[in-house]
Parts: C-alpha cells; structure tokens; sequence
C-alpha cells in the first residue's frame, strides 16, 4: 500500500493486487459497500494518518476509486472542511435533482464488456446469483468481440419486470450499458460472433 499526500486536505492510497490478496478481496467486493470493506478503509484511513498526518476526524470525506488495468486501485480521498461543507449544503438545497428512470420495455438490450475476463467473471457470477427467476433471461443471447471489446446482446427478454431491474442492476456492475441498442448492434452484425 502506498499513501501519498497530495495536499493539505487530498491524499491518494495505491492498493495494488498483493494489498488486495492480503485482505481477501476483489474489485466487486471492494466496491460493495459491505462492512469489511470499511473496516478495511478505516483501517486505511489510521495507516494515512499516521504516515502523512492526514487526520479525517471531524471531517466530512469524499472518496474517488478508480481501478486499473493491471488490477490495482488509485483511491484519491478528499477532507471537506466544515466551512466548505456547509456552503455546499446550502447550494445543493436549492438544486433539484432529478433522476432518470430506466425504460426497461427494449426488446434488445446490449451491454459492453471491457475484456473477456470480465464477462467470464460476470458468467461466473450470475450463475452463483439467486435473484433471477430461474427461467432463460432472453430467447437469444449473443456475444460479439469489436475493437477489442466485447457485446452482450440479448433479444426478446423473457424476465418479469422486477427481475428485470434487478438483472439489469446486477450486469451495470460489470458492463456498461449501450443506451442505443439497435444502432450499435447494426454495426456488431459486421463483426466475429463468439457465441
């Protein structure tokens, strides 16, 4: 693990994959929000404040994780003085926030795969998972490798809508999902099919 003091109120914690293997954990488990993972992060938190003096008591945090190719992770963690926290509490009260809601009424539905590691990973998975219903998700399902990435396409979804949310949830955690399916599939119709 390294630690490094950017600033008087931003430091950066580098955990590469031995730090990971010391504490039993993965990418998905780190980014869980379960309690070892924060144990593990106070646990960082104490380390940073006696190496560099980074002291988070009484302060408020702000966390930025970011997962490299070479399976590490760059934490950057930023204190947020009192004075500034407050300033922006009341700039956020009168800011509406409004959320987008998913349309999960597509009969196509194509996510995007960063490597085939990660849709092994993801198969692997959700073959362990118990929240599906346990029926086909789709009647076809189709894996395409384009400019080194890898599509999953799947057509005429057969979950009930529920299921549906919670699968759609489930797989954003390991892909990104294309909000254009049937444009980017038209051009993935021109490429090598893996399955």
């Amino acid at each position: 693990m390294k630690i490094e003091k950017l600033n008087e109120d931003k430091i950066r914690i580098t955990l590469d994959s031995n730090d990971l293997k010391e504490r039993n954990i993965d990418f998905h488990s780190f980014m869980s929000n379960s309690i070892s993972t924060q144990s593990i992060f106070v646990d960082m938190l104490k380390k940073a404040e006696k190496e560099v003096g980074f002291i988070t008591k009484n302060y408020k945090t702000m966390i930025e994780a970011f997962a490299t190719s070479n399976g590490s992770f760059i934490l950057t963690i930023t204190r947020i003085r009192p004075e500034i926290a407050e300033k922006d509490l009341l700039r956020k009260k009168k800011m509406k926030i409004k959320r987008k809601t998913m349309d999960y009424n597509h009969q196509l539905f194509l996510f995007c795969f960063q490597s085939f590691d990660d849709y092994c990973e993801y198969c692997s998975s959700l073959k362990n998972s118990d929240f599906l219903e346990k029926k086909p998700i789709a009647k076809t399902c189709m894996l395409y490798r384009y400019q080194n990435l890898y599509y999953l396409v799947l057509k005429d979804i057969q979950l009930s809508q529920e299921a549906l949310a919670n699968f759609f949830a489930y797989t954003t955690e390991f892909a990104e999902f294309i909000h254009m399916p049937n444009l980017v599939h038209t051009k993935l119709l021109n490429t090598e099919l893996l399955s």
